[in-house]
């Protein structure tokens, strides 16, 4: 496998679905489809986006999920409070992780920043430990800068 070949092609993809003259809701369902038909070896992928100063689910691919993520809880609020990606090889081992579904085992969770302020956070788990190598987050975050483009062109 060829990361980097293959994140080139999921960035054409997303240039491809992405529809400007849709809303949010629209397009982040189609994201996290695409996300959940190109990686392996994941049991969830979705948003959480930025209302009222927490983070509430927003759309995803996989079992039912927490609602409501604290910015002071887990690794989404993690993410959300130091906007910095969160790698996380064993989330048993993370101070405060919320344990939505016990068949996770590790997690990346990328910040999306619209306008210079955090919109939400894409947040990736898996039931592998060690799922999410340094290479592949490096790529992930490539993926949503070029989310945050389109994204800003509809908020």
């Amino acid at each position: 496998m060829n990361l980097e070949k293959d994140y080139q092609l999921l960035e054409k993809q997303l240039q491809a679905l992405f529809d400007e003259d849709e809303d949010i809701v629209c397009n982040l369902s189609n994201v996290s489809a695409l996300l959940n038909q190109f990686l392996d070896n994941i049991n969830w992928v979705g948003f959480y986006l930025v209302r009222n100063n927490e983070l509430h689910l927003g759309p995803f691919q996989g079992l039912p999920a927490c609602v409501r993520i604290p910015f002071s809880k887990g690794v989404c609020g993690a993410c959300a409070t130091t906007l910095k990606t969160q790698r996380v090889d064993d989330v048993h081992q993370f101070p405060g992780h919320i344990a939505c579904d016990s068949a996770s085992n590790s997690e990346v969770v990328i910040p999306i920043m619209i306008h210079n302020q955090l919109f939400g956070v894409l947040d990736i788990d898996s039931p592998l430990y060690n799922r999410f190598s340094i290479e592949e987050a490096q790529h992930l975050e490539s993926f949503v800068k070029a989310l945050e483009k389109k994204l800003e062109k509809i908020l």
